[in-house]
């Protein structure tokens, strides 16, 4: 019997040029539409959610990202000491199991979860911090840029889990002057403790040896992803012009030194622009890659990543000094060349395998920005296809496209579900089946009334055997004018 899908649904009004979206998350989810229309919005706006909310170490190393939640002032001290009481008891009592477990499905008990509930509703303190996040992913100073103009007073993201028939989740506002976020968490739904929280309860629970006390907040933390479904994934960003960045990372971190220098000289204002904090988590991490352990369990993806849509191997290692370099060496060839020497596919393709090779894990969430970018044609649906490997390797992919090749190809993957297995072999496909309910493909749709984009689900045409996103229409398009004026031509006067 095949695994259920976790299914996370993200509603959006009024951000950015996005007037209205309602998007249920899958593990292959498209984003595809006319330039200007928001993709990318929305795709930054996830990035910075799985931010926020995933509770596992942070991206960049071991340590543990500080807690979101604080101490109440107005809670007696006696009271919270019997609370960490009870908590540091429990916890004792499961530290053998937790030890020994990689796997963690932990659920609080009944006066745990008594204890646990009310911090969850309180997020006063948590909205100006999640508000600081999507900024800084965006590059923005004030959240106000975030709000679509005109005739928007409000950004407003709600999004909720949908494994659940309470559909618990939670609520951004985002206005001019502040953010508020609120939770819902139905009263009678179990507590349980996130996967991605595990390590961080593994260490309590192992604390406690040392320090019993462990305060009621600390617990709550962890069960704050609770509510917040696929959103509660790591997460990786590959953003556009990825071949750019590969060949110009040293100039631009040459460029953000020069800079940070003139700090405290009373420089009033830099020529370089701030990045967003999506291109300098990239540029981090091309930086620090070769520091990363190997054993990812997406090795064998990036091998075959480079075996069939490559046809060579990329490569990292750092200089004397520390800085990474990266090359490509093609199949045949005995040595290497540096990677601004190789073809535009190869780099824009290269994180992609060096991501899969060193930093993605089973779980985890990659975004890309258009994975089109530079191929010919039949290597976009090739690419297609490998990303769909990737999805059945238990990793959630969302893209951005302008691609009708690689819906096509997309496409033919539903598809092949219906077909019965044992009949497969049969089709050249060249990728594995997927099932409606792990691919969603959604149209970004600029509209006038209200102004800004619509986003709306495009189902699979059967009969044209593709997800249809306008494409067909510029084809008929320029075909017609092909013929007005070939009719012109063949009759002169």
């Amino acid at each position: 019997m095949p695994s259920k899908v976790e299914r996370t649904t993200l509603s959006v009004k009024d951000f950015g040029p996005i007037a209205q979206a309602e998007i249920d998350l899958r593990p292959f989810t498209v984003f595809v539409g006319a330039s200007n229309t928001g993709k990318s919005y929305l795709a930054i706006l996830l990035y910075a959610l799985h931010r926020f909310f995933c509770r596992a170490a942070d991206p960049f190393g071991p340590v543990f990202r500080p807690g979101l939640l604080r101490p109440s002032p107005s809670a007696g001290r006696r009271r919270v000491g019997e609370q960490a009481e009870a908590i540091s008891h429990w916890l004792q009592q499961t530290q053998d199991e937790l030890a020994g477990s990689r796997a963690w499905d932990v659920v609080l008990p009944d006066d745990i979860a008594a204890v646990v509930r009310p911090l969850l509703q309180d997020l006063s303190d948590v909205a100006p911090l999640l508000d600081d996040e999507v900024k800084r992913c965006f590059g923005l100073a004030q959240s106000a840029d975030l709000i679509r103009h005109p005739a928007g007073e409000c950004a407003r993201v709600a999004w909720r889990r949908d494994d659940d028939t309470s559909r618990p989740g939670y609520d951004l506002a985002v206005s001019r002057e502040q953010a508020r976020l609120s939770s819902s968490i139905p009263a009678n739904m179990p507590l349980r403790v996130p996967e991605t929280s595990g390590r961080r309860l593994q260490w309590l629970a192992e604390r406690t040896r040392r320090r019993p006390a462990v305060h009621p907040v600390e617990l709550a933390d962890l069960i704050v992803p609770i509510a917040a479904g696929a959103v509660a994934r790591p997460v990786h960003y590959l953003p556009a012009d990825r071949a750019g960045v590969m060949h110009a990372h040293r100039v631009v971190v040459s460029s953000l030194i020069g800079r940070a220098s003139l700090a405290g000289l009373g420089v009033q204002e830099s020529p370089l622009p701030t990045l967003s904090g999506v291109l300098a988590d990239f540029l981090r991490r091309l930086i620090e890659l070769a520091d990363e352990r190997r054993g990812t369990g997406s090795g064998k993806l990036a091998d075959l990543l480079e075996a069939e849509i490559l046809g060579g191997s990329v490569g990292v290692r750092r200089s004397a000094i520390g800085y990474p370099s990266f090359h490509y060496r093609p199949a045949t060839w005995q040595r290497e060349i540096a990677l601004m020497n190789a073809s535009s596919m190869v780099s824009e393709l290269a994180p992609v395998v060096l991501y899969l090779r060193h930093v993605v894990r089973k779980g985890d969430v990659i975004i890309i920005e258009e994975p089109e970018s530079h191929l010919h044609p039949q290597k976009q649906v090739a690419f297609t296809r490998l990303l769909a490997t990737v999805v059945k390797a238990g990793i959630r992919v969302i893209v951005t496209t302008h691609s009708e090749w690689v819906l096509e190809a997309l496409a033919n993957l539903v598809r092949l579900s219906e077909v019965a297995k044992s009949r497969r072999s049969k089709i050249d496909a060249g990728g594995p089946a997927l099932t409606p309910d792990e691919v969603g493909a959604w149209l970004f749709e600029r509209k006038l009334r209200p102004k800004g984009s619509v986003v709306k689900e495009i189902p699979l045409d059967a009969v044209r055997g593709t997800f249809p996103a306008g494409f067909g229409d510029i084809t008929e398009n320029l075909y017609n004018d092909w013929a007005t004026i070939t009719n012109l031509l063949q009759d002169p006067a």
